[in-house]
């Protein structure tokens, strides 16, 4: 079969063949509320030519929505469709077009993928086609993160060619990617476009922000409604906006509940819960961070992952065990084995990660078994955009290979398919973090480390007392974390007040939760019942690839649950047929009209990201740490398997040439990040020396790389005695090239570059004369002392974590301070400052008792504050 791609002449979309593309825009509207978001995603459809046709339109939507509506307007009738069963639907729909009557059918191709059927679009006349969607979303610390997918982006299609074509895609289907034809929409130059009119409302006064999209908000007391400042805006980028409140006082519990008449009831229990008490000193952590360096992280996306790992690497502790595993069409590893956390492994990482560049593509299969078998029962971090085919080959062989690890990701980029991040989050008990040029990262980064040190609780039960509940979902508890919103559904069969207790273990300790409940005769919150039938089929889905013995008797099950919930699955599909009469009634098989997408926003393979990069200057949206990425593009090579897009190298092509040298990144080789040297530089009027300096150095990495023979062969980590004497006089000359001033931590500066300068230890490097222990006392503690000024201490909710590192080494240091008494009380002055926690600020006026100068100020903080001032100044 040839597809055909569009192209664009001067009067609208065309086929190469001449005839015009139906779509003419989709529009968005719907409301984000407390618990959830109900959204309709209508897409509006004109055929200009003389006769019927059928569009088809691959479109994405959240992996995580339930699709609770489908329906087709035209000639001024609506006409609501029905689940059926997937091969039923389809038969109803052909018969419908075979017979000349207007319908439209609606498969789910993944959770994520969805493909759209139009068929006997009249001529010259409008057809209208909405698909709704429930979404439940969490709001933490009182703020929400909503995204909402424009387009199914290329993926990497592994395999070789094998099974018949059912679908319009630009790939045929393989061995490993089946449904290839069905999940890659052709690429064109897009005329159509998008517009929003979301409704926001939380109950509270909100801000609405975007790093996606410029944006327009029209304020009713706390009702928000957006939309988008240029009305109409192109669908090739993520619609990301996040939604914060100051009033974080909403109860930890809550019991959304739906009946209806004398039936069974439907309850949703959210608890946040709080298990802090429950923390005990922090266990030595194995992580392995996998990270994705194909070619579809080309533009922003590979700088954004190499500053979220960074980050990552610096919230590790000493003696903690980690390595890296950078992966396109092959993998290599930062060491052989785990290495031991230490300051010299972190710079060695930071060099290592420097290098790295994007090409090739997404073999992320293999990579990841590495990751989980290299940590069984430790933490896995992947970055990734998420675009691979092979999704379910992927997640079943994790699942299969793990022992206890948990997988946090981050989704990085302007277009990410969530659905594998979420599903390995789901079924591993990690979390799953998204990062769109423009945001932050290191509130992401403190996000997910947070939740992977946690105080958690697992091996779960629910039991009901004086209430009923029954069929609950998930079936297996998820564990209890800290802090993170937990979400049960069940059905209740009579109404009345009881509790639910939750029992479960931490650690080696029991643990108990009794929650008061109050389940109605009635109430109306059908989205509840919704989202309790979705999350039923998810535990289904889930057991099919725990046991495929059962997959036969699963997908029944789904299939029966599924229609008398009126859902979609993959084993389901809504189908709507209008009935014609007369003239309206066409005659013969329409032909074909396939959809093409937009080029993705921000994707070097494609040529976009100079044009994103232009439009977050426009937007002053960029406020990650890191500085982007601003080397030439690199051309995408040839690869086993095939990026799913028209216009990129034919597979088999010969691969381009290679360039003499990799670009440098524009990453840090020293601790300190090349944004805060740059800063400095600039001032101080050395900037060439600077950039010379970090160029040397990133140049005897590859060169080091380069030495290795095999893409798949792990290089080892760079030792001190392995450095050229290039690169040590390079690093010389960038310490050199620094004032002094910016070599220690400088008043009023910005904390995260104040952070990302923090050592393994916890520590930061002092300068100057004197023994080291009392050098990198006084500047740690003018760091802190830098935080506390900026309102950061140790239960600051983004920098805690990093505080209480540099309290607990400055203690560790305290008895090696004697003879410096200044030093002394300075460092634990501040320390006890910026300590929030009782119990640490003992073990610090304890540590103090020898230094009467500081003593005498511990029970009065206004006068110690002045005291570690008038300290700081000498």
């Amino acid at each position: 079969m040839t597809i055909e791609t569009a192209g664009q002449l001067k009067c609208g979309l065309f086929m190469r063949s001449g005839a015009q593309i139906p779509l003419q825009g989709v529009e968005v509207t719907g409301e984000l509320l407390g618990g959830h978001a109900r959204v309709r995603v209508r897409q509006r459809y004109r055929n200009t030519e003389s006769r019927p046709v059928e569009a088809v339109y691959i479109f994405p939507l959240p992996s995580d929505g339930t699709l609770i509506g489908f329906s087709m307007e035209c000639n001024g009738r609506k006409v609501q469709g029905v689940v059926k069963e997937r091969e039923k639907a389809f038969q109803d729909y052909d018969d419908a077009i075979t017979a000349g009557h207007g319908a439209a059918l609606l498969d789910q191709e993944r959770p994520n993928v969805f493909t759209a059927q139009v068929g006997n679009l009249l001529p010259n006349e409008e057809t209208l086609v909405e698909v709704e969607f429930l979404q439940a979303i969490q709001v933490e610390e009182g703020s929400v993160r909503w995204m909402l997918p424009t387009l199914v982006a290329p993926r990497y299609i592994p395999g070789s060619g094998q099974g018949d074509r059912t679908g319009h895609g630009t790939f045929s289907p393989t061995n490993q990617v089946p449904d290839a034809d069905r999940i890659t929409p052709p690429i064109g130059n897009v005329a159509y476009g998008l517009k929003m009119d979301l409704l926001v409302d939380l109950g509270r006064a909100v801000v609405v922000e975007s790093p996606s999209h410029a944006l327009t908000l029209e304020k009713d007391g706390h009702k928000v409604r957006v939309k988008f400042a240029k009305g109409e805006v192109a669908l090739d980028r993520d619609f990301v906006i996040t939604v914060r409140s100051d009033d974080t006082s909403a109860s930890l519990t809550t019991v959304v509940t739906h009946r209806k008449g004398e039936g069974e009831g439907t309850f949703a229990l959210t608890v946040v819960p709080d298990l802090l008490a429950m923390a005990g000193a922090a266990k030595r952590q194995e992580v392995v961070f996998v990270v994705d360096t194909s070619g579809s992280m080309g533009g922003e996306s590979l700088p954004q992952a190499q500053g979220a790992l960074r980050l990552c690497l610096r919230h590790l502790r000493e003696g903690d065990r980690f390595n890296i595993i950078a992966f396109e069409n092959s993998f290599r590893k930062f060491s052989h084995e785990p290495s031991v956390f230490t300051q010299h492994t972190l710079e060695q990482a930071d060099r290592w990660v420097a290098a790295l560049q994007a090409s090739g593509g997404t073999e992320l299969l293999q990579p990841m078994l590495a990751a989980v078998q290299g940590a069984p029962d430790g933490v896995v971090v992947l970055l990734t955009d998420g675009q691979v085919g092979n999704e379910a080959e992927i997640l079943k062989a994790v699942l299969a290979a793990r022992k206890t690890t948990r997988v946090y990701s981050f989704g990085i980029g302007t277009n990410v398919s969530d659905a594998l991040l979420k599903d390995m989050a789901r079924n591993t008990g990690g979390a799953v973090e998204f990062i769109h040029p423009g945001e932050r990262i290191d509130d992401k980064v403190v996000a997910q480390f947070s939740r992977a040190l946690a105080p958690r609780v697992t091996e779960l039960t629910a039991s009901f007392d004086g209430v009923s509940g029954a069929e609950l979902a998930p079936a297996e508890l998820p564990p209890l974390v800290d802090a993170v919103p937990w979400t049960l559904f069940g059905r209740y069969t009579a109404p009345g007040q009881g509790k639910v207790t939750l029992r479960g273990r931490s650690g080696q300790e029991s643990f108990s939760l009794t929650l008061p409940v109050d389940f109605p005769a009635a109430s109306d919150r059908p989205a509840v019942e919704k989202l309790w039938a979705a999350e039923r089929i998810r535990t289904w889905e889930s057991a099919e690839l725990v046991d495929p013995r059962r997959a036969q008797r699963m997908k029944e099950r789904i299939v029966q649950f599924a229609v008398q919930h009126q859902i979609v699955t993959k084993y389901t599909s809504f189908v709507v047929v209008e009935e014609r009469t007369g003239d309206r009634r066409a005659s013969g098989q329409p032909e074909t009209r396939v959809v093409p997408v937009n080029v993705p926003a921000g994707w070097d393979m494609f040529g976009t990201a100079k044009q994103e990069e232009a439009k977050m200057d426009s937007m002053d949206l960029s406020r990650s740490v890191m500085p982007r990425n601003r080397a030439a593009p690199q051309k995408k090579q040839a690869i086993t398997g095939s990026f799913a897009a028209v216009g990129g190298a034919a597979p088999g092509s010969p691969p381009p040439p290679a360039p003499a040298r990799p670009a440098a990144a524009p990453m840090a080789a020293a601790p300190m990040p090349i944004v805060a040297k740059e800063k400095a530089a600039s001032a101080h009027g050395s900037t060439g020396a600077l950039r010379r300096a970090a160029d040397r150095v990133l140049e005897a990495a590859s060169e080091l790389e380069r030495m290795v023979k095999g893409r798949s062969v792990a290089p080892e980590p760079m030792d001190d005695d392995a450095l050229s004497a290039s690169e040590g006089a390079a690093r010389m000359e960038m310490e050199e090239a620094l004032p002094a001033a910016e070599q220690a931590p400088a008043h009023g500066a910005d904390a995260t570059e104040l952070l990302s300068q923090q050592l393994a230890s916890g520590l930061w490097a002092g300068t100057g004369s004197g023994p080291e222990p009392v050098r990198q006392a006084r500047a740690t503690a003018l760091a802190l002392l830098e935080l506390l000024r900026q309102g950061i201490t140790s239960n600051h909710p983004l920098h805690g974590a990093q505080v209480k590192k540099a309290v607990e080494a400055l203690l560790s240091l305290a008895a090696g301070l004697t003879g410096v008494t200044e030093v002394a009380e300075l460092a634990l002055g501040v320390a006890w400052l910026v300590a929030a926690g009782p119990r640490t600020r003992g073990k610090i006026a304890q540590a103090a008792q020898p230094l009467p100068g500081l003593s005498a100020c511990m029970g009065d903080e206004a006068k110690l504050r002045q005291h570690v001032d008038t300290l700081a100044t000498r």
